[in-house]
């Protein structure tokens, strides 16, 4: 059993732009913190056996330079690393590209602080529909995965039983309150406030259709 509204609640979010070469670039920004060290936190995110246990299998090469491979999902280029404070890369998927920024900060012994950063050219259109939620609550849902993953590490993830709970009452709850949260960032960043409530709703129905 998931403590919805107490994992939703953990999760920090922030919308922001960033000037590129290519030009402006939505940036949409993921925190939390983990009761877990440093060292351990990036171990559970940079290593292949520990990233199947509860993200998704990965193959390639996960160092500076190398390309990476997501089952069934992303794919990429590792485009600086530092461990153990943080890495970035492409992410490229759906024939799109867009960034990651991954950092890792200790905030005590046991307390580590995960921070993502997803950087991306989104049309105005598409931000419309969805906003900062079509990545935002993929994130959450990982963010969620890995407090799991690291309270228990011995378990293993099983994407069937993530995307059953993801339709169930209870992940349709944490969606639509992660949905809201990045309607709330999107909200603060300047996007109107009907226009960003319309989006989070349309963004809860993308990731957990209505029966």
């Amino acid at each position: 059993m998931i403590d919805v509204e107490a994992t939703v609640s953990t999760v920090r979010r922030r919308v922001g732009a960033r000037t590129l070469e290519a030009g402006e670039a939505r940036v949409v920004t993921a925190s939390r913190v983990y009761d877990a060290p440093l060292d351990d936190v990036w171990d559970a995110c940079t290593t292949p056996d520990r990233l199947a246990r509860w993200f998704l299998p990965v193959k390639g090469d996960l160092h500076l330079h190398g390309r990476y491979e997501l089952e069934g999902n992303a794919s990429g280029t590792v485009t600086a690393c530092d461990p153990p404070r943080g890495f970035d890369a492409t992410w490229e998927f759906g024939g799109e590209v867009s960034w990651i920024e991954v950092r890792f900060a200790s905030e005590g012994p046991d307390r580590t602080r995960f921070t993502l950063e997803h950087i991306a050219h989104v049309g105005d259109e598409r931000w419309a529909q969805f906003g900062p939620g079509a990545v935002g609550v993929g994130w959450d849902l990982t963010l969620m995965g890995l407090g799991l993953h690291l309270a228990a590490p011995d378990s293993v993830n099983d994407p069937a039983e993530m995307e059953a709970w993801s339709v169930s009452a209870e992940g349709r709850r944490f969606i639509t309150l992660a949905s809201e949260d990045w309607g709330r960032a999107s909200a603060a960043a300047g996007t109107p406030a009907d226009a960003a409530a319309g989006a989070a709703a349309r963004t809860t129905d993308f990731y957990a259709p209505p029966a």
